[in-house]
């Protein structure tokens, strides 16, 4: 997998904010909730009905539009309801596109921002839209001058891990922080795929320890994860078994430029591990420069580095590149591509001067 982008210092703070205020009892006037780690949106926004609305009360104190349906005249009638036995009302946006607005709807949604009721907290939350605003803009300071704006964004295997831990003492068994690494790897970082995983897995067996054949055994590896594999089985010669497992991905009709794409991302990795052994680098260091979740793709990496020049990884990071051109330009089918790309560079370690 890719290294993952550092979370912006003001994501940070503008989390923070929202749990010291969840915390204390005291949400804010406004928040604006968006980012791809869905697990996170989605449960910060629970708790925030959970603190504003008394139960049985929702109905009187909740108001939502959706972004399509939505004005900024019918979002100022809605923060002007006063709350019905209850000292907050909240009032859900869902993917309304502000970028979209005109200027005069623009002026008037930042008067409002400045002047929301303090019985209301207005949330504006992005689901199917992917939040757009440009940062420098008059509306964008208003979201961050008036409220709190939180980017839920893929989380650090370093936090993931012990929180998978406590996934699976929820759910009454035990995991070892290694093999919680090796779900992250096959299965990825988002949240709430990991959390049906451990679900199927802890249910799959009683077992008091999940081990790696507990995972292996129903959990569905991500593309990603199945391409590392075969793409060793290339580092390591083993055409049959890169082979096979191609046929297994083009079986269950994964698409050939992605996995391409994958396998282009691992050469990438194997180039910069060669570097890094070139300039006696250690496996920690590589780890951490690709953001790897699990310790052994490190290991592996330097091993299979190891067999081969820094020339022949370059080349073979440049003709996957020349392979994706021929499929995107269907002067060659995805799947013969693949195939022809497997066998010759499971074919040797020829030094390919560059």
């Amino acid at each position: 997998m890719p290294p993952k982008s550092k979370p912006k210092a003001s994501d940070q703070a503008a989390l923070q904010a929202l749990k010291q205020a969840l915390k204390e009892g005291r949400p804010g006037p406004l928040y604006v909730l968006y980012g791809e780690e869905t697990y996170l949106r989605d449960y910060y926004l629970r708790q925030l009905k959970a603190q504003l609305l008394p139960p049985g009360l929702e109905d009187f104190n909740l108001h939502t539009v959706q972004g399509s349906d939505c004005s900024v005249e019918w979002i100022e009638q809605l923060t002007d309801s006063v709350p019905v036995m209850s000292e907050r009302t909240m009032v859900l946006v869902t993917d309304f596109d502000l970028s979209a607005l005109g200027e005069r709807p623009r002026e008037q949604l930042i008067q409002l921002l400045a002047q929301l009721p303090d019985y209301c907290c207005l949330v504006f939350f992005y689901d199917i839209l992917p939040y757009k605003l440009d940062g420098r803009s008059k509306l964008a300071a208003a979201l961050k001058n008036h409220g709190c704006v939180v980017n839920f964004q893929r989380q650090k295997p370093e936090d993931l891990v012990p929180w998978i831990v406590r996934r699976f003492k929820a759910e009454g068994q035990a995991i070892h922080p290694e093999d919680a690494r090796y779900l992250l790897f096959l299965c990825g970082d988002l949240m709430t795929n990991l959390a049906s995983e451990i679900h199927k897995i802890s249910t799959s067996t009683a077992a008091p320890h999940i081990t790696r054949q507990h995972i292996d055994a129903v959990a569905i590896p991500q593309v990603e994860a199945i391409v590392f594999q075969m793409t060793d089985a290339v580092a390591r010669r083993d055409f049959e078994k890169a082979a096979a497992v191609l046929a297994d991905l083009l079986h269950n009709q994964e698409e050939p430029v992605r996995i391409l794409a994958a396998m282009s991302r691992y050469f990438l990795q194997l180039y910069t591990a060669r570097l890094y052994l070139d300039h006696a680098r250690s496996v920690s260091q590589l780890a951490q420069t690709l953001g790897l979740s699990h310790p052994w793709q490190g290991d592996k990496l330097m091993d299979a580095a190891r067999r081969f020049s820094l020339p022949w990884c370059r080349h073979a990071l440049g003709r996957c590149a020349q392979t994706e051109l021929a499929i995107k330009s269907s002067a060659l089918g995805g799947q013969e591509a693949l195939i022809s790309l497997l066998m010759e560079l499971s074919a040797g370690r020829k030094v390919i001067s560059c």
